[in-house]
């Protein structure tokens, strides 16, 4: 499923079906749950890839009615909460190549310029020079993505604690 632009949107009941279908498919034997191996077979059919030992073990542990495997409900959070974090993600890998203009997979303090040019013009240089500084973790000129993302993450979660 290709990522929404904009704003991450509310799940809807046509993907709560899919996803409901997808855990009655992978319920091998009709148990009610989903054992370790239905459960990777479930990731890899919404998200087109296998689940970490780790993440098998910290969905399948986490949930104490069950220690056999994951209930429908649980199923339908984890996969829930897996994709607005994957909507989340997508959203900021396109404003980073929104940013890298030139395609050298960082940013610089120019294209942080170009950047808030267009969207902020009347902006103080003094204010796009201490965003980019702040957003340069090594101080070495370039913002790379993983710069940018943890800035972004960091600006998400000081909004949500207000």
């Amino acid at each position: 499923m290709a990522a929404v632009p904009g704003p991450a949107r509310e799940t809807g009941s046509s993907d709560r079906r899919k996803w409901v279908e997808v855990f009655k498919v992978c319920d091998e034997g009709n148990k009610g749950y989903l054992s370790r191996e239905d459960f990777k077979v479930a990731v890899v059919m919404l998200f087109g890839y296998k689940p970490l030992k780790m993440e098998i073990d910290l969905v399948i542990t986490s949930e104490k009615q069950n220690t056999s495997g994951i209930l429908l409900e649980e199923f339908l959070n984890f996969i829930k909460n897996k994709k607005a974090a994957q909507l989340h993600y997508d959203e900021i890998r396109q404003i980073f190549t929104a940013f890298d203009r030139k395609y050298h997979g960082f940013l610089t303090l120019d294209d942080f310029r170009k950047a808030f040019g267009q969207v902020a013009p009347k902006l103080p240089e003094r204010v796009v020079l201490e965003a980019f500084r702040e957003v340069d973790l090594d101080s070495d000129g370039h913002v790379s993505f993983r710069d940018f993302e943890h800035a972004m993450n960091y600006g998400k979660n000081e909004r949500e604690s207000l």
